[in-house]
């Protein structure tokens, strides 16, 4: 009897013990800003803010994140860069897993030769068939040639063989639930709290996140070469918000392990979400005519960038952003409203079509006074027309059958240092 009892106040006594060393450890999450030192990953100019890079703006908002989970006490913080400099993805790794973490994140910013790609989305490791994101695959293994340890530790690894898919299946199945778990919980605070458009939750075959032996995510935190999207990276504002989103899917991902004492399934993922179709038409936002040539800094224009004037029969129309998204469409048009163009409205144009009759040409420059023959201008150019009315010269170059070739033949001149330059549609 005495043996009896002796064994159930030992079995209790394990038992506290148990609970009172799982309460004392705390929960270990590894933030990695993707990128940094030489490796600027994807970057981009404006003409507002200047120069934007993604190793910038994934550490400042993993700084954020950090100093958020900080200050509560059940977490422990290690950061895999808190300054502008590159560890290797071998050294982002070994951290992680030397550290025995609990949860791995990674933050980076996208980028798409398409200036109409937006929204966020969450990469989780493991196999996957889907094409349409093996370039984001590329983008993040192509740093892997700027180590010497990275370039030992995976040159013989090839994402495409069937060993390599066999093996990441393996190696990651047990920590894939939980991976997709918060994945679904960062993209659903996105959507619900910052309003922004989730392009999903993603299985894709990164280096960063294949070497891990815990629950990892990297996020995607929008476009960094979209005109709207990347403002909002940039600004205070948008940094805050997406790191108080991803900090609260850190949260509520950790109440979901506790509920469970660490042992848990998930439950079955929603169904991915499809990008928004393209529509048929490119879509500008006019914000007003006028007979008046306004520059691209003019006050007129209220601050706004990416405007494309149009003449035809002397009338400047003044266009703002191209889109062939529905849900951008809208947002331009509330942009361009809330910057006070409260008549502004969205005009459609079918993409490469030619002219019937007429073309287009760029209007170089516009003045009282006559261009003199040694002018910037005139020097650079060839073929320069030149036209008189009411008093003012006009200085057109170059003939273009469709708004896109003229758009491109404009984007030509700017190169060569001709700016302020308009799109004219010639009738005759």
């Amino acid at each position: 009897m005495y043996t009896r009892k002796f064994k159930i106040i030992l079995a209790f006594l394990l038992t506290l013990s148990i609970q009172f060393a799982y309460s004392q450890k705390k929960f270990t999450v590894v933030l990695d800003a993707g990128h940094g030192g030489s490796d600027h990953g994807a970057n981009r100019t404006y003409s507002d803010i200047g120069r934007i890079a993604e190793k910038d703006i994934t550490l400042s908002l993993v700084l954020k994140i950090g100093a958020m989970l900080e200050k509560n006490k059940d977490f422990k913080v290690i950061y895999t860069r808190k300054i502008d400099e590159y560890p290797s993805l071998s050294d982002r790794t070994n951290l992680a897993n030397r550290s025995k973490a609990d949860l791995f994140v990674s933050v980076h910013c996208n980028s798409s030769v398409r200036p109409t790609a937006y929204g966020t989305e969450t990469f989780v490791q493991g196999p996957d068939q889907n094409d349409t994101n093996l370039e984001v695959a590329k983008r993040e293994n192509d740093v892997i040639y700027l180590d010497e340890k990275d370039k030992q530790t995976f040159g013989t690894y090839d994402a495409k063989s069937p060993e390599s898919l066999i093996a990441l299946k393996l190696q990651q199945s047990k920590y894939l639930e939980s991976s997709l778990l918060l994945g679904g919980l960062v993209e659903d605070n996105f959507v619900n709290k910052d309003k922004r458009f989730s392009r999903g939750v993603w299985q894709k075959n990164l280096h960063v996140l294949r070497m891990n032996a815990m629950p990892s995510v990297l996020i995607e935190t929008g476009f960094i070469n979209h005109p709207e999207e990347s403002h909002y990276l940039a600004s205070e504002k948008g940094q805050d918000e997406i790191s108080q989103s991803i900090y609260n899917a850190i949260i509520d991902y950790k109440k979901a392990i506790d509920r469970k004492t660490g042992v848990f399934t998930t439950k079955k993922p929603e169904p991915e979400k499809k990008e928004e179709a393209p529509l048929k038409n490119d879509f500008r936002i006019l914000l007003m005519t006028s007979a008046v040539k306004y520059n691209e800094d003019d006050p007129a224009l209220k601050g706004l960038n990416y405007i494309l004037p149009l003449k035809e029969n002397g009338i400047y129309k003044y266009y703002y952003s191209v889109t062939n998204m529905a849900s951008i469409r809208d947002i331009n048009i509330k942009t361009a409203k809330d910057a006070g163009f409260r008549n502004a409205y969205a005009v459609g144009f079918m993409p490469n079509q030619k002219l019937n009759t007429g073309y287009y040409t760029i209007e170089v420059y516009t003045g009282k006074d006559k261009l003199s023959a040694n002018s910037f201008i005139l020097q650079t150019l060839k073929d320069v027309e030149r036209d008189k009315n009411n008093g003012m010269f006009y200085y057109t170059y170059g003939k273009a059958s469709s708004l896109e070739d003229a758009v491109k033949l404009q984007k030509e001149l700017e190169a060569k240092g001709i700016k302020n330059t308009v799109i004219q549609k010639m009738n005759k």
